[in-house]
């Protein structure tokens, strides 16, 4: 069983920063910050990371209660956000998990930053929801190592077997998504689809490296 575990921004689609401003908004909502901080570092972070920074930043307690209350004012506003902000569903994205999803070999999740519900109101938005039947999220933790192991424990629990982690394959944009999967023994696919440079990702040393997902005849080479 080949476990196929996908980053969401910058991999599957691009909100155009959709998600963020939803973020700085609920902030502005939730906290009545006048000027939410728009310099903390998002690109292959996780939610709650960068929330946490966002509290920092405003001077606002780091707290479960307050992470619940952002949470939930951005899961208010993120709908209208992805609508009136469009993204893009990335090339090559829609046809290979069409692909996956019909193998029985093959069992497709998430590994991603996003929390969960933000997760899901995303890839509704593009229609591509209904694809991913388990995963890891942002919501709990700080890094995205940790993630990387709640996405492996959930595999785990979806196929209900033991894994091969050399089976099991993460696929993101970014430095990050290579190393959390190093860090979980899984192997590691890389797409040029991000804010990264092809050295930058050339230097995580992921097993493959792809222009995008439009060609899927290297990524099949490796599942059959």
């Amino acid at each position: 069983m080949h476990i196929c575990l996908f980053d969401i921004d910058g991999t599957l689609i691009h909100t155009r920063g959709a998600g963020m401003i939803a973020m700085r908004n609920g902030l502005r909502n939730a906290f009545q910050v006048a000027r939410p901080t728009d310099s903390v570092a998002v690109h292959g972070r996780t939610d709650r990371g960068i929330t946490r920074d966002m509290f920092q930043a405003h001077g606002i307690d780091d707290t479960t209660e307050n992470w619940q209350r952002l949470r939930d004012a951005y899961y208010q506003l993120l709908p209208e956000s992805l609508t009136t902000r469009p993204g893009v569903l990335l090339p090559g994205v829609t046809e290979l998990l069409e692909t996956l999803t019909r193998r029985s070999d093959v069992a497709v999740g998430l590994l991603t930053g996003n929390a969960q519900q933000g997760a899901r109101i995303k890839l509704a938005h593009f229609g591509i929801e209904h694809y991913f039947r388990f995963g890891g999220f942002g919501d709990q933790h700080f890094e995205r190592d940790d993630v990387a192991r709640e996405a492996l424990t959930a595999a785990r629990q979806h196929v209900a077997r033991e894994i091969d982690l050399d089976r099991v394959w993460v696929i993101g944009d970014t430095p990050t998504d290579v190393s959390c999967g190093r860090a979980i023994g899984a192997r590691t696919i890389a797409v040029l689809t991000g804010n990264h440079s092809r050295a930058e990702l050339e230097a995580a040393h992921p097993d493959l490296l792809l222009d995008d997902l439009t060609d899927h005849t290297p990524l099949l080479a490796l599942w059959n």
